[in-house]
């Protein structure tokens, strides 16, 4: 199995969740910019959208978006998933939100986008975080229990403090929380973000 990556881009989350899944895998960095993998090939071979993420499995098939490869790897590992009928459902939502109300406000801080596009959508999403920051049953997403969709609203969170959007308080916390994480750790001296 291979994930293929950027540093600090939302395939982080994905990183994250393979090292908490315990799961085999290799990695390979992607230049976004000149769609090359570290060894050479023409990433959009492997993924003709020609971004991150993509996890290739054993079986040669490729999984990309984050929903889906997150999705994946908690069905591998159910303890990265809230339990009961509805789990996997509240667990789908969470990560929906994640990527299409907080991950895509982000667009104009990537696409160049002017002063007053960028106050607006840190104004958003701040906003945005704050729901989820209201909802937390416990140190995470779900409870006392990290899910993986905590990874992926983590690396909302890096890219907030990248981008000097202030989060509420306790999401600020729980992204300290979150740092003390081994497989978080690994996953970022992976990508060389610490």
């Amino acid at each position: 199995m291979k994930l293929y990556y950027s540093p600090g881009a939302c395939s982080l989350a994905d990183h994250i969740a393979l090292h908490a899944a315990g799961l085999s895998f290799d990695h390979e960095k992607v230049d976004l910019k000149t769609k090359r993998t570290e060894g050479g090939v023409d990433f959009t071979t492997v993924n003709a959208k020609g971004y991150v993420p993509a996890l290739t499995l054993d079986s040669g098939e490729t999984l990309s978006e984050n929903i889906a490869i997150l999705d994946w790897i908690a069905r591998q590992d159910s303890k990265l998933a809230p339990s009961g009928p509805m789990g996997h459902t509240h667990l789908l939502q969470a990560l929906a939100f994640v990527s299409t109300e907080i991950h895509k406000s982000f667009k104009p801080f990537f696409a160049g986008g002017g002063d007053s596009d960028k106050a607006k959508a840190g104004a958003l999403i701040g906003k945005r975080m704050g729901y989820l920051a209201d909802t937390m049953k416990g140190d995470y997403l779900f409870g006392s229990a990290v899910s993986v969709a905590d990874f992926y609203l983590f690396t909302m969170l890096l890219w907030a403090q990248k981008f000097h959007v202030e989060p509420p308080a306790p999401l600020v916390a729980y992204r300290e929380r979150m740092m003390t994480l081994a497989f978080v750790e690994k996953a970022m001296k992976h990508e060389g973000l610490v």
